[in-house]
């Protein structure tokens, strides 16, 4: 096999994300092959160029997300292909999907900051799955008492979604278009949710609960927060860095002379 062909070097990639089943990024495909052999990064991106071309008219595409490259099959396709598992796709209820947009458009932000914008207690169980699903993650804690953690998005929710960046989320604006308009008759307690998610919510409610945020309101608030979105994993990670500098500063700070005496 001439390596050094993109034709050639394009099956051989097909065949490396046909195995993977996951994301492969430029680095870890020029990996996988022998120090004398590998080819230029240029000459990769060259081959994964002609083996997009190739998928086009065919069931799979290739697609780029956050972790890197992956074949998967056409969107349109997937209410059949979906039928290959018996079980059903998980369905997730609405304070998930609201605490989820919160996240992706605020992020870092704590568990009470999202509370203030949706006007309800978020409910442990919502976090817990988020947390265990991978995407979302505690970037580090808030300098105000109580310590609070910052959730982010992850990596893993980038390519759920087929998202390479944060800046490829949709704008507020599409979101609020693809709101339904609310049926008259229709109790919001009507909506179906995941089995025994009820439950959990009923033996959480406080005392004196306060009134929800509708999703038209809770996209407004997220109309102010966009101009502040994240983009980039480093810039979250140094912002967590810089609130636990602040934090150990405090810490190391030495007692004046009136606390002494």
């Amino acid at each position: 096999m001439n390596l050094n062909d993109p034709k050639e070097l394009a099956f051989l990639l097909e065949a490396f994300l046909l195995a993977s089943g996951k994301p492969l990024s430029l680095e870890r495909l020029a990996e996988l092959f022998e120090e004398g052999e590998r080819p230029e990064l240029s000459l990769i991106r060259s081959a994964l160029a002609i083996l997009a071309k190739s998928c086009e008219g065919r069931a799979f595409e290739l697609n780029e997300v956050a972790s890197g490259y992956r074949l998967q099959v056409r969107e349109c396709y997937s209410p059949w292909v979906g039928r290959l598992w018996e079980e059903r796709p998980q369905r997730y209820s609405r304070a998930m999907l609201e605490t989820l947009a919160l996240i992706a458009y605020r992020q870092p932000i704590t568990r009470g900051e999202i509370e203030d914008v949706r006007g309800v207690a978020v409910n442990s169980q919502t976090i817990k799955t988020l947390l265990e699903r991978e995407w979302i993650r505690i970037v580090g804690y808030r300098d105000v008492p109580g310590k609070p953690a910052m959730f982010a998005t992850t990596r893993a929710f980038l390519d759920h979604f087929n998202l390479k960046s944060l800046e490829e989320l949709p704008p507020l604006a599409a979101l609020r278009e693809l709101e339904p308009e609310p049926v008259l008759g229709l109790d919001e307690d009507d909506v179906p949710v995941p089995e025994g998610l009820q439950a959990r919510a009923d033996a959480q409610v406080s005392a004196e609960p306060r009134e929800e945020t509708s999703f038209r309101s809770l996209l407004a608030e997220l109309d102010d927060m966009e101009q502040g979105l994240k983009t980039d994993f480093d810039d979250l990670l140094q912002d967590a860095d810089e609130d636990e500098a602040v934090m150990a500063e405090d810490d190391d700070e030495p007692l004046s002379d009136e606390v002494l005496n």
